[in-house]
């Protein structure tokens, strides 16, 4: 079951059209990616999610029903632009936002201890806001999007901000949360943690949805039929087992006593075709496709629009 569908929604701010007939599903127990150049129309999407603002047309459903008031106790969002109040103390206003959650102040207590000691920041309970840097901030506001165990999570650009050490530690800490039960959807810029992190995506650009779908299956569609080809032996051997009409040698490096070669197969390949044509001649180490990684499918879907 999907835990949210978009259905033909647009939005227009004044002669703008942000979202223009965007539709997406996101499955359930997933982590998807919303994905998209400036501009495009990810942090509109999210808003409408959340209900911030509303759609000027178009439907949303959550969990089977049209979106209404009331689901927005069952998600959390944390935006781009941080929100919390510099003047305040860390744990006061992480109490206050857990509560306004819904959470009674002692289930709040329990849980927010919980998270400030695994993300290791309990010291500043008692500091102000003004006085963490950036990442830190990030920590509070992260823990203060998941305190209530919501059951679809929305960040924008969650690793902003943080250094690679906490980066890694966020990235732990979503897939947790997926193998726990909670739906993810994320925004960002970084083709790495879209590879690393989603299962689906959605790109969004000039307000339309112009790719959707599985992960693995959009990086099959976008293939070029390269495979690398590691062997020891001959080069020559190697070199002429390859029949021109069929295989185009992009590369061929040594290695101490191997040879690293990138082949592009011309056609769609059929079986082991390459890996057939090669083994009598040389002794074949590995030999594996090379699929395209997100940021190249992302440059050449946005450039071909």
């Amino acid at each position: 079951m999907n835990i949210l569908e978009l259905n033909q929604v647009s939005k227009k701010f004044g002669q703008h059209c942000a979202l223009d007939r965007v539709s997406f599903t996101v499955p359930r127990g997933s982590i998807f990616g919303l994905l998209g150049p400036n501009g495009a129309g990810k942090t509109t999407t999210l808003r409408i999610i959340n209900q911030i603002i509303a759609p000027d047309e178009g439907e949303v459903f959550f969990e089977g029903h049209k979106l209404c008031p009331d689901d927005v106790a069952k998600m959390g969002y944390l935006p781009e632009e941080r929100g919390l109040y510099k003047k305040m103390g860390v744990g006061e206003q992480a109490l206050y936002l857990a509560q306004l959650k819904g959470l009674s102040r002692s289930e709040a207590l329990k849980k927010l201890k919980f998270w400030f000691e695994k993300l290791e920041i309990a010291g500043w309970w008692d500091k102000k806001v003004e006085q963490l840097s950036k990442g830190m901030a990030q920590k509070v506001q992260f823990v203060t999007t998941v305190v209530h165990d919501p059951a679809l999570l929305i960040f924008d650009e969650p690793f902003s901000g943080f250094d690679p050490i906490n980066a890694l530690m966020l990235k732990n800490e979503i897939l947790e949360l997926k193998n726990n039960g909670a739906t993810i959807i994320f925004s960002t810029h970084n083709m790495n943690s879209v590879e690393e992190l989603c299962d689906s995506i959605a790109l969004i650009n000039r307000s339309k949805v112009i790719l959707d779908g599985d992960v693995d299956v959009i990086k099959q569609r976008y293939k070029k039929h390269i495979f690398e080809l590691v062997f020891s032996g001959s080069e020559e051997r190697f070199r002429g087992s390859l029949n021109p009409s069929f295989f185009e040698l992009i590369s061929l490096k040594p290695q101490q006593s191997m040879f690293r070669a990138m082949v592009k197969m011309k056609g769609k390949p059929v079986d082991n075709e390459l890996l057939k044509s090669v083994i009598d001649e040389v002794h074949v180490i590995s030999f594996r496709e090379i699929l395209p990684g997100m940021d190249e499918i992302f440059i050449e879907v946005v450039k071909g629009i």
